[in-house]
């Protein structure tokens, strides 16, 4: 069975997408903050499994809690960037986006100490529109990316995209590894982690992951984020039907999926599972 790479997206609870047209970014310090303890107990459970993972982290996080980001490194998981303050790449001119992947590479790599190699944009926002970022990833330095989701979406896809890693044309030295999907009756549904492992019943996201590897005969990706796990965290008012949905569903119980994803399957960092076995064969 092929290892899959376990990824956390480190931002908070309001710092989510969905949330833009309700919380300003001016607000966010005024927020009761709670990235740092849920990391924290998610750090904890990945170490009583033995896993490690890899830590999509936003710069706003690691320049508030610089020992959440040491605590990652001195734990053997990989720190790699999320963007500086979850800007989506869809809202970003090529030169905002240059400045933001640098800034943000150059502080996680001040904070934590090691070179961050891989970036995962804001809700997956590079997609067919967008492929200039690519190029601009590895004029930055990073050696590879997972921010193209081979799906339809309402916010974010691309449905033409390979579904397992590949080089960019524009970007041959970068390595872009799409978030997981599983093709069924010729349809490509997600399988990756987020609001679908949260509403799917586990047999059936356990079943999909495990046809990506024993069908395709290829690693998978799953993410997630903190808030999550954190079913007792503040509520927002004012939100659409569709927004409180997608954000509040099944928080009770990720949990506990996700203690029995990391039983059911063999798990290791982006870099140790992509990175290392494709250019060390």
């Amino acid at each position: 069975m092929p290892v899959n790479a376990m990824t956390v997206d480190v931002e908070d609870y309001f710092q989510v997408s969905a949330f833009e047209p309700y919380i300003r970014r001016e607000q966010w310090d005024q927020l009761p903050c709670r990235v740092e303890r849920n990391t924290c107990r998610i750090l904890d459970l990945f170490a009583e499994q033995g896993v490690k993972a890899t830590f999509f982290t936003l710069g706003w996080v690691a320049e508030r809690y610089p020992q959440l980001v040491r605590r990652i490194v001195a734990e053997g998981h990989e720190l790699a960037s999320h963007g500086y303050d979850h800007t989506r790449a869809t809202q970003q001119t090529p030169a905002v986006f240059r400045e933001d992947v640098t800034r943000a590479k150059a502080l996680l790599e001040d904070v934590g100490g090691v070179a961050v190699q891989g970036y995962r944009a804001a809700s997956y926002s590079i997609g067919a529109g967008n492929l200039w970022a690519l190029a601009e990833l590895e004029q930055a330095g990073y050696r590879y990316s997972s921010s193209i989701y081979p799906i339809r979406h309402d916010l974010y896809g691309m449905p033409e995209a390979p579904r397992f890693a590949f080089h960019p044309d524009n970007a041959p030295a970068l390595l872009e590894v799409p978030v997981t999907t599983v093709t069924v009756f010729g349809k490509t549904l997600p399988c990756g982690g987020g609001g679908w492992f949260r509403l799917w019943p586990y047999p059936l996201s356990r079943w999909a992951l495990r046809r990506v590897n024993q069908q395709d005969g290829q690693s998978g990706i799953f993410y997630f984020h903190p808030w999550e796990i954190d079913p007792e965290q503040p509520r927002q008012s004012g939100i659409n039907f569709k927004t409180r949905l997608r954000h509040y569903l099944n928080l009770s119980r990720m949990e506990g999926r996700l203690r029995a994803l990391l039983r059911d399957f063999h798990w290791d960092r982006m870099d140790q599972v992509f990175l290392r076995e494709r250019y060390e064969r």
